[in-house]
């Protein structure tokens, strides 16, 4: 019997594609084996992996990101040319002074974000072990300290999932034993790899990585960070993508990171994506095994030329 794995990769809102590609493997009672995210990918599988259907982990973003302690956050202020046209004048001012005494105030801290708020949010996420879960599960973090990626697949969930979706800047760091953890991305955008190592035998990507497409002069040290994540992820993906059987791309690409009041056109692209490459995705899960091992290794061996 077929093993299916899915690497789900970070994208923060583009992330919530996930769940619409979820929701129709689950339609078609295509069943998973395996699942490693990074970032919204380890949001997005992590949950799948508790409730074991997309409905539910639909139901949890839907209400996670109405809830006042998110909305709270104003996440809406990291949109790259966010339009302000329906605010007055004083509100764009006095906005534009919150924004950047935030601003100041983070660059004598870990983050944008303190740990106290912080950690508020991320009591929205299930406390239990990841060994318990409905499906085999991990996590990928990257340790500040070493350089190194941290594959969680045992321990706390909610912790294993702050640590995989702390964007550096954004949130703080997270500690984990001897670790100083943040978002996986940083070193495993699409963990095709890892899911392999939780039981795999055939992976199905999904990427969500923003284009790379020229762009216009950047404006300020914001942008020139957006841009060097932007440039860092894509190439990685890259490189990752190349380990999977098939990968899925939704049409989410040209969107904001930061773009979560678009949860639902999100999971939309997600379902559109699965559904256009659902011929594909039920060949790669009925295909022979042995006849996928020989094309995984000669895959590897192109690799390497």
């Amino acid at each position: 019997m077929s093993k299916l794995g899915l690497a789900l990769g970070g994208g923060g809102a583009r992330g919530f594609a996930h769940i619409g590609v979820l929701k129709v493997l689950d339609e078609e009672n295509i069943s998973i084996n395996s699942i490693a995210g990074c970032s919204m990918g380890a949001i997005i599988g992590g949950l799948y992996a508790y409730f074991g259907n997309a409905l539910q982990v639909e139901e949890f973003i839907f209400n996670a990101v109405k809830d006042p302690r998110f909305e709270k956050l104003g996440m809406d202020a990291f949109v790259e040319n966010k339009k302000s046209l329906d605010k007055n004048y004083f509100d764009q001012f006095f906005g534009y002074i919150e924004n950047r005494f935030n601003a100041i105030k983070a660059l004598r801290s870990l983050s944008y974000f303190d740990e106290e708020v912080t950690a508020e949010i991320y009591k929205m996420i299930p406390d239990v072990r990841i060994e318990d879960l409905k499906i085999n599960f991990s996590a990928i973090a990257t340790d500040l300290k070493s350089g190194e990626e941290i594959n969680f697949t045992k321990g706390s969930l909610r912790d294993a999932i702050r640590a995989s979706s702390a964007v550096p800047g954004i949130y703080p760091p997270v500690r984990i034993d001897d670790y100083l953890l943040v978002d996986g991305s940083a070193s495993e955008s699409v963990p095709v790899g890892k899911v392999r190592e939780t039981g795999a035998d055939r992976v199905l990507a999904v990427d969500v990585i923003k284009n790379i497409k020229v762009v216009k002069k950047t404006k300020n040290i914001l942008d020139i960070l957006y841009r060097t994540e932007d440039i860092t992820s894509y190439h990685l993906s890259l490189i990752r993508l190349k380990e999977a059987d098939l990968v899925i791309s939704p049409h989410v690409k040209k969107l904001s990171w930061a773009d979560f009041d678009k949860v639902e056109e999100i999971i939309q692209y997600g379902e559109k994506a699965a559904r256009e490459n659902l011929d594909k995705i039920k060949k790669l899960v009925n295909r022979n095994t042995y006849l996928l091992e020989i094309e995984q290794y000669i895959k590897k061996l192109k690799g390497f030329d």
